[in-house]
């Protein structure tokens, strides 16, 4: 059995909008919609978490889930940091759950065929992170002053999902949290206790809605592939 954790619990306050940006419109569709519909209608995703805040349970049933008809998704609440919001989702998951892929609601344009790879890539391996190798020359910066230029050819982006099998990922949380250590993403929890993690090849779309400029260029991503 295969599981989603799609994280929407953020408050998205880069957007300076009146409302989270999951419950922003792309071409008049939500950007979790979006998001979510993509893991709905792939034959190899069984279930589907959705951790939202609290105080947006409503606004996600109505603008979400009962208008475009996503029906048994499981809802966990946000926590106080992203980690502690998928600690809530790891325990909604089903008994049989085998895989889990962990996904940001901010990821509007993940594809049936990224996940499905690494579904794959993960039961061969055991745990992988979506991710695009980078255009840009990169450096290391601290205090202002370039410290070091890391080789472009190893350095990639991480994207989501990332995925692991069950037992990888309730191990990694469990550790982190038995030695007080918060992460910047789940791979690196993984990382920290020893499990090697695989890079799965994504997509340059596969953005992450973060400020309002994002909106424009994900509207224009989305008119290209639809």
């Amino acid at each position: 059995m295969n599981s989603a954790i799609i994280v929407a619990a953020g408050s998205g306050k880069r957007m300076k909008a009146n409302i989270n940006k999951q419950f922003l419109c792309i071409n008049k569709k939500e950007v979790l919609a979006h998001a979510i519909e993509k893991f709905y209608r792939c034959d190899e995703i069984d279930e589907i978490i959705v951790c939202i805040r609290k105080d947006e349970e409503n606004m996600f049933r109505e603008l979400i889930a009962e208008k475009y008809g996503y029906e048994n998704i499981k809802i966990a609440y946000g926590g106080a940091e992203r980690q502690d919001t998928i600690k809530n989702g790891l325990e909604k998951l089903d008994e049989n759950s085998e895989i889990v892929l962990i996904h940001d609601g901010a990821r509007p344009f993940i594809t049936e065929e990224i996940i499905k790879d690494a579904i794959e890539k993960t039961k061969e391996y055991g745990a992988t992170v979506v991710g695009v190798p980078v255009k840009d020359t990169i450096k290391i910066v601290k205090d202002g002053v370039i410290e070091d230029t890391p080789d472009r050819s190893i350095v990639w982006a991480a994207q989501t999902p990332q995925s692991f099998k069950r037992d990888i990922v309730e191990k990694a949380y469990k550790k982190a949290y038995e030695d007080g250590f918060y992460g910047t993403d789940d791979a690196m929890l993984a990382e920290k206790v020893g499990y090697r993690v695989h890079m799965v090849m994504g997509s340059y779309d596969n953005i992450k809605i973060t400020s309002p400029e994002d909106l424009g260029f994900a509207e224009s991503i989305e008119k290209r592939i639809r």
